[in-house]
């Protein structure tokens, strides 16, 4: 096994124990926080701090992991995913708002110094021009971390009715502190330092490719995110009656099948996918939501067609954000390749951030269909955006910046 294959196996262990936890930890707070009896946008209010601040950190993590390292940039994030888990092991009276929101900025910005380093770390890995191995490694990371995150889903449920909210919390610190220290010891030390020291004005992306790339994916993640965080889960505790078990099994085991198809992106997508791809998988995008808006507006099986119209939509958004992944690290300079990626996954975190405050609002005010509605509209605007997207291999922009 070469060193490059034994770092990106580090780097891949190390991101998914702390993309479980991620998982775990917001279906916890979800699930916890409607019983209750918090209303959708007091829910979604909780997640305010981890989404703005995964925009912040994006923005100085690509700086930071320039600077240090991505191997540093990423412990620092799985340290920070402890400290948070340790601030809710507070007890219960002391778990006010305020301090769920503050623990869910740490999360938020652990979470994305995590992924910055994970996704930065595979362009580094990768030997240059081979940009068919390229997107075959992005995607069996990004999708091997979102079944992952499922697998978190359907955990912290289950942790939830078997341990109670402080069980359930308290060992998956003590999981991530071992994980922690095992990857301190083997990862190496100088991934991802940057040759010529990046001055901070240099966070905000000079590539148009890049920029172009990164509205788009404002609006795709907004798309996702304005029924899925709050809305989707709360509303199939209400209209349905599922339990927390049951709602956390069944998004697992969907974000499950949506890591699955995106780790199979390569195969299904031409191999050296361009902009012209991008345009297309969003404008399929775009249908699934309007589809399901109007099967339930007509009340034509309104299970049925909820969950078989999200079961289309998990499928062609997983191809989505599988290209996304794969072109921003094939965009992204060579050189501090983590100022590109962190630059674009600020907006991936302004999307979120957006889509999860329309989730609890506009599901409150309005209901699920609304938010559909609105879902559509997204992936819309992000399938025009990827028009001005390179119409061709983008091995061509290596070094742009």
């Amino acid at each position: 096994m070469t060193r490059e294959v034994r770092q990106y196996l580090l780097v891949t262990g190390n991101y998914w124990a702390f993309t479980l936890t991620d998982g775990a930890l917001r279906m916890l707070v979800v699930l916890h926080f409607h019983a209750l009896g918090y209303r959708p946008l007091e829910i979604a209010l909780l997640f305010l701090f981890y989404e703005f601040f995964g925009i912040v950190t994006n923005l100085v993590g690509g700086w930071l992991g320039a600077h240090l390292g991505l191997n540093r940039t990423m412990h620092i994030g799985l340290g920070l995913q402890i400290v948070a888990l340790a601030m809710l092991l507070v007890p219960a009276a002391a778990l006010t708002v305020p301090w769920v929101m503050a623990a869910q900025a740490l999360s938020g910005i652990a979470k994305d110094l995590n992924k910055m380093s994970a996704k930065s770390a595979v362009k580094l890995l990768v030997p240059a021009g081979a940009e068919g191995a390229l997107y075959r490694w992005v995607a069996a990371l990004t999708g091997s971390k979102n079944a992952l995150k499922g697998a978190g889903f359907f955990l912290g449920g289950a942790l939830l009715e078997l341990a109670g909210f402080r069980g359930a919390v308290a060992a998956m610190a003590a999981a991530l502190a071992l994980v922690w220290i095992g990857s301190m010891l083997t990862l190496h030390a100088d991934l991802g330092k940057a040759k010529n020291k990046p001055k901070f004005r240099d966070i905000f992306s000079r590539s148009r490719a890049v920029n172009v790339l990164a509205a788009a994916r404002v609006f795709l993640f907004g798309a996702r995110d304005v029924w899925f965080v709050v809305a989707l889960p709360v509303y199939l505790a209400s209209a349905f009656g599922w339990d927390h078990a049951r709602v956390g099994g069944f998004l697992a085991l969907w974000i499950i099948g949506y890591g699955v198809v995106q780790a199979l992106a390569p195969r299904i997508t031409r191999t050296r996918a361009d902009g012209r791809d991008a345009f297309g998988w969003a404008a399929a995008l775009a249908l699934a939501p309007a589809l399901i808006a109007l099967a339930l507006g007509a009340n034509i099986a309104p299970q049925a067609s909820l969950l078989g119209g999200l079961l289309l939509f998990g499928a062609l958004f997983a191809v989505n954000s599988a290209l996304h992944s794969y072109l921003i690290v094939s965009y992204a300079r060579e050189d501090g390749v983590s100022l590109d990626v962190g630059f674009y996954y600020m907006a991936n975190a302004l999307g979120r951030l957006v889509g999860t405050v329309l989730s609890g609002w506009v599901f409150q005010v309005s209901g699920l269909m609304a938010c559909l509605w609105i879902s559509a509209a997204f992936v819309a605007a992000a399938a025009l955006i990827s028009v001005a997207l390179p119409r061709h291999c983008p091995e061509a922009l290596r070094g742009v910046g």
